[in-house]
C-alpha cells in the first residue's frame, strides 16, 4: 500500500529517509522517474541512500507494477521528481494511492520562469497547472520541505498563477 505521496526534485535523500519515513509507516520507496531508472549510477546512488527497499521505475514500469504496490501489505512511499509526473500518475492515469489524499511537495529548485513560494520551493506555470489539476481531483497539495516547516496547501498559492475562485 502507499502510505505517503511526495514530489521532490532530489527524489530520495536524507529528509525522505530520516524524517518523513519516521512520521509515516514505510517499508520501502517507489520512485518514478525515467531518467533515474535508466541511469545506472543514479539508480545505484538512490538505492544506497537507505536500508529500506527501494524501487526506481520508469513511468511504464510503474504502470505495469502499480497494482501490486497498492495491494501489498507493506507500506511504500510514492515519489516523483516533479508535479507534472505526479499529476500524470494521479489524475491522467487515475492511480489511487491507497487512502492517501495528500501530495506533499518538497524541494523544487529556483529556476528561470519559476515563481518562488517559499525557501527552496519554486514552481513553474505548468507545474502550477498540475497542482491545480491534482487539487481538483480531490488531493490536498501541501508544500512542506519538512512537516514543521510547511508553508501551506495549494489554495494559498493558486492566485499567483492566475487561478481564481
Amino acid at each position: 500500500m502507499i502510505s505517503f505521496v511526495r514530489v521532490d526534485d532530489r527524489i530520495i535523500h536524507g529528509q525522505i529517509v530520516t524524517r518523513w519515513s519516521k512520521e509515516f509507516p514505510c517499508d520501502g520507496i517507489v520512485a518514478v522517474n525515467d531518467k533515474a531508472a535508466t541511469t545506472p549510477v543514479l539508480k545505484k546512488s538512490f538505492v544506497a541512500s537507505t536500508d529500506k527497499k527501494v524501487f526506481i521505475w520508469t513511468a511504464e514500469e510503474f504502470r505495469e507494477k502499480a497494482a501490486k504496490v497498492v495491494e501489498s501489505p507493506k507500506h511504500y512511499f510514492l515519489i516523483t521528481k516533479n508535479p507534472l509526473d505526479m499529476k500524470r500518475i494521479l489524475v491522467d492515469e487515475k492511480f489511487v494511492p491507497s487512502d492517501v489524499k495528500r501530495v506533499v511537495i518538497g524541494p523544487c529548485n529556483d529556476r528561470p520562469g519559476a515563481t518562488k513560494l517559499g525557501q527552496n520551493q519554486s514552481i513553474t506555470q505548468e507545474e502550477a497547472e498540475a497542482c491545480e489539476a491534482m487539487t481538483k481531483a480531490g488531493y490536498d497539495v501541501y508544500f512542506a520541505l519538512l512537516q514543521e516547516t510547511a508553508i501551506g496547501s495549494w489554495p494559498k498559492f493558486r492566485s499567483k498563477f492566475g487561478f481564481n475562485d
